[in-house]
């Protein structure tokens, strides 16, 4: 299960107009900065591209997680895109991805952190999950649909 405040509203992302994987990562990464004077987008974004180094977080199914370990936090950290156009990312089906939650974890965490991407990555395994995101207008229907859907206990 996710802390309630896993993802809010000023990190979400409707409709968004990105070209490539970079771009995208680099938005998931400002978005997982926003609010957090002790974060900054550069840095978060170092870390996603990191991990995403070792091996693409594209899921399949046009969905994508970029996650990364990130020093200084103290719980987790989500944001979530909704993309006007697919983009390429390596997933492992090779499909294109038009959604994408970025998760920072703190450092210090291992077990919270596999559990949080091991019920994401069950959401996202939904047929009707995906499609309710892929459908979505705005914000606040996004969010809508993680808390009844997605982060429902």
């Amino acid at each position: 299960m996710a802390p309630a405040d896993l993802i809010t509203e000023s990190r979400v992302l409707s409709h968004c107009e990105v070209t490539s994987k970079k771009r995208l990562l680099e938005t998931l990464a400002a978005l997982l900065a926003h609010g957090d004077s002790l974060l900054s987008g550069t840095q978060v974004f170092d870390r996603l591209l990191e991990r995403e180094r070792l091996g693409s977080t594209g899921l399949g199914q046009g969905i994508a997680l970029p996650h990364a370990r990130m020093h200084g936090i103290q719980a987790p950290i989500g944001a979530f895109v909704q993309l006007r156009d697919s983009v390429a990312f390596d997933a492992i089906d090779d499909r294109p991805v038009d959604l994408a939650f970025g998760l920072l974890v703190p450092d210090a965490t291992d077990e919270q952190h596999l559990q949080l991407l091991a019920s994401l990555a069950s959401a996202f395994n939904d047929a009707a999950v995906r499609a309710a995101l892929r459908t979505a207008e705005g914000r606040g229907e996004v969010l809508a649909v993680f808390r009844e859907r997605v982060f429902a206990p």
